[in-house]
């Protein structure tokens, strides 16, 4: 089969969350299953796309409503990824440093959708399946389905993976002349709650939806930021499929970033080595316990409540444990964390800010990962730390549910229930008592490096999903 991935985000070409290591990952194990899986996203400013060689292999003109744009399709010379990489250039649209958070991301997303089907449509074959990823994608199952110039490609079957339905790219009508020419009476297929919603759009058109773990899908039908009753009518063609993780990039034998590497056998020795690189980085105490956040510092994440969750645990244990935090979000939350570092200075430490080497030092040197996440649709943070022999503390919630079991039921994590300071603190606890068995605590740690959470099982469910696509 051919597959064609679009999104707005692919690692390492452009990340800001879990949706660049999806589709930086499933495309690969896919073409390792005998497909032909191939990546579209915008050709942003970023360090990979300025150090990585690129040859034009098309050039035309599109427009969205009245804007007229020229766009060129270049593809990554060197397959480094492992599957082919396509960009599409929009002078002064996609060409910008950041992914998100521009005033005219409406604009950029839509043209960036259109170019992309303007190509695909002239290709002298058809793609299998195009697969679409989130809301920045979202327009394209109902502009294949209904758009005059793509009936060419009408029969092309699409799916939508819902990473977050906590943002959907709504927009106002008065924008619905961008879109290229439809039968009007369609209309509503891309409407939602008085607005054009991309998202919503999607879960109407796109032959099959799924989500990123079961218990998000779950979770969807009476939480997804107003489109529940879309969600529990389009149930019929909806699955949740857990991701993986790339075992190639997430190995902490190989692992370049780590300034030690270690496997099975060496896991105390190396995760200490690791622990001690990171706590002289940051000025901590390597032989106590380190708790650690990785991650966005937005309310979804559960940041807002974590600078009183540290103070009270720092409070409660004096010099016994260890704090580091790596994110940025909030101004006002990132405020708050940095201003604990004046008052534990040697037991706390953050870093405001994203670096992925960071990450993977933190991920081998921790011992504990927090994420006390009020939305999870899959987590793939606690994926890494299980792979790197870190205990994570969890809310059970999304996939954090489905891919964590509390040591209490002879499990390898540490599970609560809410996003309280409270719930938080009491696991902080539990993790230090737990952490002073020592033989039990090595023990889970060998179980956790065990398990096998790559994308191999992945892949083949999205591919049995695609065969089955009628």
């Amino acid at each position: 089969m051919e597959i064609i991935h679009i999104s707005a985000e692919c690692y390492p070409v452009a990340k800001v969350g879990g949706l660049a290591d999806v589709v930086g990952a499933l495309p690969k194990y896919q073409n390792k299953l005998g497909h032909i899986a191939k990546v579209v996203v915008p050709a942003y400013d970023t360090k990979f796309i300025r150090e990585s060689e690129f040859e034009v292999t098309y050039d035309a003109w599109a427009n969205y409503g009245n804007n007229h744009f020229q766009y060129r399709i270049l593809k990554e010379k060197t397959n480094k990824l492992g599957f082919d990489l396509y960009l599409v250039h929009i002078q002064g649209l996609t060409d910008r440093p950041n992914v998100y958070g521009y005033g005219d991301d409406t604009e950029r997303f839509v043209a960036f959708q259109i170019a992309t089907l303007d190509w695909i449509v002239q290709w002298e074959h058809r793609p299998d399946v195009i697969h679409c990823h989130d809301h920045h994608t979202g327009l394209i199952p109902f502009m294949v389905s209904n758009s005059v110039k793509y009936k060419p490609i009408s029969s092309v079957p699409t799916v939508l993976t819902i990473h977050n339905a906590q943002y959907q790219g709504q927009f106002g009508w008065d924008k619905l002349y961008y879109l290229p020419a439809f039968d009007l009476w369609k209309g509503g297929l891309l409407g939602w709650d008085d607005a054009i919603n991309p998202l919503a759009s999607a879960i109407k058109c796109a032959w099959k939806v799924t989500t990123v773990s079961p218990t998000y899908l779950e979770e969807m039908m009476g939480q997804a930021r107003g489109l529940e009753s879309l969600l529990r009518q389009e149930l019929w063609k909806s699955v949740g499929i857990l991701n993986g993780i790339d075992n190639e990039v997430w190995n902490p034998e190989t692992d370049p970033m780590l300034s030690k590497g270690y496997n099975l056998k060496t896991v105390e020795a190396g995760k200490l080595a690791n622990k001690k690189a990171l706590c002289d980085v940051f000025q901590l105490d390597s032989s106590k316990p380190l708790f650690t956040f990785i991650g966005r510092l937005v309310d979804e994440k559960g940041a807002d409540i974590l600078p009183d969750i540290f103070y009270t645990a720092l409070q409660q244990h004096g010099d016994n444990i260890n704090v580091l935090v790596l994110g940025s979000g909030d101004s006002w939350v990132e405020g708050r964390l940095n201003q604990l570092k004046d008052f534990f200075g040697g037991r706390y430490n953050a870093y405001i800010g994203y670096n992925e080497q960071v990450s993977h030092q933190m991920y081998a040197g921790a011992d504990f990962l927090i994420m006390p996440s009020r939305v999870e649709p899959c987590g793939l943070n606690q994926l890494y730390a299980l792979r790197y022999g870190t205990v994570p503390i969890v809310r059970r919630v999304g996939g954090l549910r489905d891919t964590v079991i509390d040591i209490g039921d002879n499990g390898f994590g540490i599970c609560h229930d809410q996003t309280s300071i409270w719930d938080v603190t009491h696991s902080i606890n539990r993790a230090v008592a737990f952490y002073n068995d020592k033989k039990a605590f090595k023990a889970v740690r060998k179980t956790m490096m065990k398990i096998d959470h790559s994308w191999d099982r992945a892949a083949l469910n999205y591919i049995e999903l695609y065969q089955n696509l009628k």
